[in-house]
């Protein structure tokens, strides 16, 4: 596969992963969160995610396997593929440090509520460990994702990156307490961003040499499954601990239509 169909897809990823460095910059330059925009974001970003699943990725995937796969087989490796996606991430949230959610609502405001405690250090570590880890994934699926259809990567990538955001202050807050360095919290929190244009290079190392219409089915439709699993898992519950429970869902329906229109007008 030539490298220029590597650089959009890539380029992509890398922007979704760096916007954890949004999200700490906002914890040092607002005076206070702005919860129903947050939780609106949030709300999109999960409506895109769950419309693009459903409407576009999984429907892309049993395409390409029943061209490739005759008769029922195609669909039951593709129903394997949706849930196993889930079991994936479902997997990596089971193993990952649980101590403190990294994708638990936080506020700008904690910058001057929390105490400094050094131990805070080790939960800033441990949460941009554990956002690394879960933006891994997310980087094979939105390059992946890119790689077969850029416009779909594109919608994917802009709703990872807002949900990257409060992942930044995640990780930006505790540093800061424990450090009370500015460029340590935010360069640790840009860190744990970076694991998704990782996560798209092993794609293209690993997955693009070995891609046929069977295994790129496969991957589409557990990419989906992945997606569907962020948004119920962390999005949505994130977006209502904000305490705009109707804002969020407003989020949702928006996020929704918004892909509905863009993929009719393509």
């Amino acid at each position: 596969m030539e490298m220029q169909h590597f650089i959009l897809p890539f380029l992509l990823t890398l922007g979704a992963g760096l916007a954890t460095g949004i999200g700490s910059v906002i914890a040092f330059v607002a005076k206070s969160t702005n919860r129903r925009l947050l939780s609106f974001s949030l709300g999109l970003s999960g409506g895109v995610m769950i419309y693009v699943s459903f409407a576009e990725l999984m429907p892309q995937g049993a395409e390409l396997l029943t061209g490739a796969i005759a008769g029922k087989g195609a669909e039951w490796i593709n129903l394997a593929a949706f849930f196993g996606g889930m079991a994936l991430i479902g997997l990596i949230d089971h193993l990952v440090p649980s101590f403190e959610n990294p994708h638990e609502a936080h506020r700008v405001e904690e910058l001057q509520e929390r105490p400094k405690q050094m131990k805070l250090m080790r939960v800033g570590l441990m949460s941009a460990l554990a956002i690394a880890i879960h933006n891994f994934p997310e980087g094979i699926a939105t390059f992946t994702a890119g790689l077969n259809d850029p416009t779909l990567g594109l919608a994917i990538a802009l709703a990872v990156a807002i949900h990257n955001i409060p992942e930044g202050i995640a990780v930006s807050v505790p540093i800061f307490y424990a450090t009370e360095s500015r460029r340590k919290a935010f360069l640790w929190s840009l860190i744990s961003g970076l694991a998704e244009p990782l996560g798209a290079l092993v794609a293209w190392l690993v997955l693009a040499p070995l891609l046929t219409d069977t295994l790129l089915g496969c991957v589409l439709t557990g990419v989906a499954g992945i997606m569907v699993y962020i948004s119920l898992d962390e999005l949505l519950p994130a977006a209502r601990e904000y305490g705009e429970a109707h804002t969020s869902i407003l989020g949702v329906v928006v996020g929704m239509a918004i892909m509905a229109v863009s993929l009719l007008m393509l």
